[in-house]
């Protein structure tokens, strides 16, 4: 598990809501100096555990070390129940409307494998779920990106 204080959580959620959020208002937000926020984002950033200037969170860092891409088949008539009920479950990161196998894909998280079945009844039990097949993310060779897209664009490709 993550050795995250309750500071920590609450200076990480800020920082995804806003992260240009400047140091005297996280300050305020937070009831602490702006010494002790500027101390804790260094010390997040150095650990790895925020990335990528604020916007993005290493799972791993805050313990959740398994990463699982689940496909769904649902009921079509139930498809707008069935995504609200993913966008209430913590674990779930991302959703997708597919086409070909499956109706729906989703990306979650869990900190181990039994963390990880317990997500996965979870979403059996969501009305309008035929099945799920779920694939584990073994390594990250590249994490999201727009980059590439952006200097294609500027470029003229």
């Amino acid at each position: 598990m993550s050795n995250l204080d309750a500071l920590d959580v609450k200076l990480l959620l800020k920082l995804l809501e806003d992260p240009r959020a400047q140091i005297g208002e996280l300050s305020e937000t937070l009831g602490v100096a702006r010494n002790t926020v500027q101390t804790r984002i260094r010390r997040l950033l150095r650990s790895g555990t925020l990335r990528n200037g604020g916007r993005e969170v290493d799972l791993a860092a805050i313990g959740y070390d398994v990463v699982a891409f689940v496909t769904i088949e649902v009921t079509h008539r139930e498809l707008d129940e069935v995504i609200a009920s993913l966008r209430r479950q913590p674990q779930v990161l991302e959703v997708y409307e597919i086409s070909g196998r499956g109706d729906v894909w989703c990306r979650l998280a869990a900190q181990d494998v039994p963390h990880l079945q317990t997500a996965l009844r979870s979403l059996l039990r969501i009305r309008g779920v035929i099945r799920t097949e779920t694939s584990l993310a073994l390594h990250e060779h590249i994490s999201y990106r727009v980059q590439p897209l952006l200097g294609g664009i500027s470029s003229g490709d």
